[in-house]
């Protein structure tokens, strides 16, 4: 909009304003005069319905009048307004009905009128003073601004005389035990407020309050429970009761500038309240995306106003006190509306004036002392007014009756808590086009519960604009201001080369989410003038909280001090901090270095089976072959350790032995092949190990490290008890490389994206990482505590990071190299039992079937009748058998003994493998 333009509308605006003030003006005077003749009439009612005077005009006996003693009761309203007419019309009609109802009561209230028709404090005093000294009232009845409640209470402290205010967002005045609240407690309608704009999900909300005491008493009220809610209030807004169009329509604007789209609206003036929601509509700021939320004082205007206010509020949400329907009241607003023709019911305030006018009479009636007479003169030489003001003798009776007040109202159960009517439910209504439309209901024990209301997306609310979707409470700026850090170093992070096109990894990141969401932003520096950075990243973050900026992008990381203070997306890096130290070879060679490659446990279980394997040989072949016959240890270890490097000459003449002989072959084969592999490995590759494995070591050596100048690790190497001169900042991984080569320092700690970032450029070095050391929670963006950004900003990142093609193509950018882990673990390279535990199994297994086998036959078919000869005692059988167990096999040896024309090859039984056979003997 052009300034020209801008000024034409503003002008045209104000104008529009001071029209619709006009016709308020002359509609206010109406009123008034309507309610001056309806008041003036119920006044003369109730004056002429007091039994005292009655008799003057013949209706009642002389003695029935001085049966009755009168309470002189003041009343301080305001006819300017709507609430002062309501409430001056209403005592007078509760005066009337309550001696009706109650005619035997032998007390009247006597009520002297005094309208201020100011707000400002000096007429309300001055009427009060009036009041008591020269009229000796026991009661007080009003003011209704708080500023004229403070002094009219002081007064009444002073006189002793009760003083009952029923304006709602008074101030409870602590300073006099005489002042009392009757009407709901101003934070009770705050707690509803804040429950309704928590029940929708709002995360911000902007308060517009009248620029008077009425709105200075809500304020603390609303803003303590939006804070209990968890509600920040982003932008507060005060009017001035008489201030121009031009003034609402520059404070109009100001709100529209500012992100916020959910505004909390609390005014005591009607007129105002009407000429402030004409404008927000001319400037557009009662359509889609806006919420508006008013308080009872209100949400009464749509009654009072008709039509015309019906078509500025349209879509508003409000409260109003819920009023159980009874017979009473029921009455009062039949009376109401046919006597006077109104078209409207009672309203709240003056439902509160009706029941507090029946308090006080009950309160009249039980008072023991005499009501004639009952104030006391000031004994006080002093020649002022305040000086001369007496006290009341049955003041502190009437107050501690007020006080035990409890019965059954038009406007709900009257009962004081603390000098103040105790609280009830409000109900939650929609201004729509045939009205208000009840929502939902808060209570002060149950909370707030919305009816045919999906809190989610807002069906079942006419919102601003004619929409039933629920607004989300806030709007993306016209650009976002996005602040980013200017760093020497780790340029693949926050670098915006214009001339190239490169950018760094966070900053592509914040780009494509941004691009997800469809929203414009620029980025400023933080910079000083030289170029260089302005300071520290907490300095720069420190720069939300003053609305410089909008968001931070960058390598920032998130921690517990600075979530306090402002809000992070969800992280979008790997978290933790971690070590980067020098590596060294950690083989050792000796003279024992052969045994490395196998475990003990493999060691003692290969010679255990190299034993059994010889044993079990020899036992199937000594009796049929010569190459095993006599018993000795030798032939049993030499052709099983023989097997190892295949030198093996013995021939094997039973098919039993060539079975196990075969298994066993395989076993060795598998495990000289291992162990060739294993001990190469060990002789010829490196085993780099680090040279400093955890920051205990680095503090116990008193070693120098290196960190990221500016960042936060600092501060936490120096918690962690590291000598300052220890401690040595670096801007690069130029740097760290340099000074881990020299020896400047034993290790660099610092977060892990920038030692990945180190580690890729440096790969082909001895370095090596080491940790995570440190728990950390990731990079995010950083924006303003409570903006509503951040949820969707998350959600965007969520959506990037799933496309695999872009991240992949951003950690490639940000990683070109990835470093093959050089870490070889002499332990963990051996080789165990485990690992040969099932070749160790069938080889085993093999060769115990095997003998079992062959021995079964030998005794049990072979030998049988030997076995089965019971002429011989069982110690001869047996030493028959072990002579035939050493005895060489006859029908193996017929079978070795070539025949004519045949060669030795059939006689003898080699067994050969590829690289290590037996000569065959001719």
């Amino acid at each position: 909009m052009s300034t020209n333009h801008k000024n034409y509308f503003f002008l045209d605006t104000a104008k529009n304003y001071q029209t619709l003030k006009q016709d308020q003006t002359i509609a206010d005077r109406r009123g008034r005069r309507a309610f001056a003749v309806s008041g003036l009439i119920e006044s003369m009612r109730s004056i002429l319905s007091l039994p005292f005077l009655l008799p003057l005009f013949g209706l009642l006996p002389t003695s029935t009048a001085a049966a009755h003693d009168n309470l002189q009761v003041g009343v301080i309203l305001d006819r300017s307004t709507w609430i002062g007419n309501v409430s001056w019309t209403c005592i007078a009609m509760a005066a009337n009905d309550f001696y009706t109802e109650y005619p035997n009561y032998s007390t009247r209230l006597s009520l002297h009128w005094r309208d201020t028709s100011d707000e400002g404090a000096i007429p309300a005093a001055s009427a009060a003073l009036d009041l008591l000294q020269n009229v000796g009232v026991e009661a007080v009845i009003g003011p209704q601004a708080s500023t004229q409640a403070k002094f009219v209470a002081e007064l009444g402290g002073r006189a002793r005389v009760p003083v009952l205010s029923f304006s709602a967002s008074l101030p409870r005045v602590r300073s006099s035990p005489y002042f009392f609240h009757t009407a709901w407690d101003g934070f009770s309608q705050a707690r509803a407020v804040a429950s309704l704009v928590n029940a929708f999900g709002w995360r911000e909300a902007v308060t517009v309050l009248e620029d008077s005491d009425y709105g200075a008493a809500f304020a603390p009220f609303l803003t303590d429970a939006l804070q209990e809610v968890d509600v920040p209030v982003s932008c507060r807004s005060m009017i001035a009761p008489r201030a121009t169009g031009k003034q609402i329509a520059s404070e109009l604007d100001k709100l529209r500038a500012n992100r916020t789209r959910v505004f909390i609206v609390h005014m005591y003036s009607y007129s105002l309240a009407f000429g402030f929601f004409n404008l927000t509509k001319s400037l557009g700021m009662m359509k889609n995306g806006y919420v508006w939320i008013v308080t009872y004082s209100l949400t009464d205007i749509v009654d009072l106003m008709g039509s015309s206010a019906m078509d500025s509020i349209q879509g508003v949400i409000g409260l109003t006190p819920s009023v159980r329907e009874n017979e009473r009241l029921h009455r009062l607003n039949r009376r109401w509306k046919e006597d006077r023709q109104f078209k409207f019911n009672v309203t709240m305030f003056g439902l509160w004036a009706y029941d507090t006018v029946w308090a006080l009479a009950m309160a009249a009636e039980d008072v023991r002392g005499s009501l004639n007479s009952s104030f006391m003169a000031s004994g006080s030489t002093n020649s002022t007014d305040l000086g001369r003001v007496g006290a009341s003798l049955i003041g502190p009776e009437l107050r501690d009756l007020l006080l035990s007040s409890s019965f059954a109202g038009v406007g709900g159960r009257f009962r004081l808590d603390g000098q103040v009517l105790e609280s009830g439910s409000y109900e939650i209504v929609n201004v729509v086009d045939g009205g208000k439309r009840r929502i939902g209901l808060w209570s002060p024990t149950k909370g707030i519960s919305l009816s045919n209301v999906n809190v989610t997306d807002g069906d079942g609310v006419e919102w601003p604009g004619g929409g039933w979707r629920k607004p989300k409470g806030w709007e993306w700026p016209i650009e976002l201001v996005v602040g980013i850090p200017v760093k020497p170093g780790f340029e693949q992070f926050v670098e915006i080369n214009e001339s190239s096109g490169r950018k760094g990894y966070c900053i592509e990141l914040f780009e494509a989410a941004m691009k997800e969401l469809s929203v414009n932003f620029s980025y400023k520096r933080f910079s000083n003038e030289q170029g260089g950075s302005n300071g520290t990243y907490d300095d720069m973050v420190y720069q939300l909280s003053h609305q410089r900026l909008d968001a931070v992008v960058g390598d920032l990381t998130i921690r517990e001090n600075r979530t306090r203070y402002f809000d992070f997306t969800q992280p979008f890096t790997e978290s933790g901090l971690a070590m980067v130290v020098p590596t060294r070879d950690a083989r050792r060679k000796g003279a024992w270095t052969f045994l490395k490659p196998l475990s003990l446990s493999l060691w003692l279980a290969s010679a255990a089976f190299f034993i059994f394997t010889g044993a079990t040989i020899w036992l199937l072949e000594h009796r049929h072959n010569d190459d095993f016959h006599g018993v000795g240890v030798g032939p049993v270890l030499y052709f099983s350790f023989s097997t190892l490097v295949f030198a093996h000459r013995e021939r094997l003449a039973t098919n039993s032995g060539r079975l196990v002989a075969v298994f066993w072959f395989f076993v060795v084969l598998i495990l000289q092949a291992n162990y060739t592999a294993r001990l190469t490995s060990m002789l010829t590759v490196e085993q780099l190990t680090p040279t400093v494995e955890d920051v205990a070591q680095l503090l116990k050596d008193g070693s120098a490290v290196g960190y990221q100048k500016d960042s936060f690790v600092q501060g936490l190497l120096q918690s962690l008890k590291f000598n300052e001169s220890k401690i040595i900042p670096y801007e690069s991984a130029e740097e760290y490389h340099q000074a881990l080569i020299n020896g400047s320092v034993a290790a660099i700690v610092d977060e892990v994206p920038y030692l990945k970032v180190f580690m890729a450029k440096y790969c082909h070095k001895n370095f090596k990482m080491v940790g995570p050391i440190y728990k950390s929670s990731g990079f995010g963006f950083a924006f303003p505590k409570g903006s509503p950004f951040v949820g969707e900003v998350s959600r965007a990142i969520l959506k990037v990071m799933q496309n695999n093609t872009l991240m992949d193509k951003l950690e490639k950018n940000l990683y070109p190299t990835v470093c093959a882990d050089n870490d070889t673990d002499t332990e963990s390279s051996r080789l165990t039992f485990r690992i040969f535990s099932g070749l160790s199994l069938i080889t085993g297994t093999t060769s115990l079937s095997a003998l079992i086998l062959h021995y079964s036959i030998f005794f049990l078919r072979q030998q049988r009748p030997s076995l089965l000869n019971y002429d011989q005692s069982p110690l001869r059988r047996v030493a028959m058998l072990v002579q035939l167990f050493k005895q060489r096999g006859s029908s193996l040896q017929a079978s070795e003994d070539p025949k004519p024309g045949e060669g030795s090859t059939r006689s003898a039984v080699v067994l050969a493998l590829p690289y290590a056979g037996a000569k065959e003997n001719g």
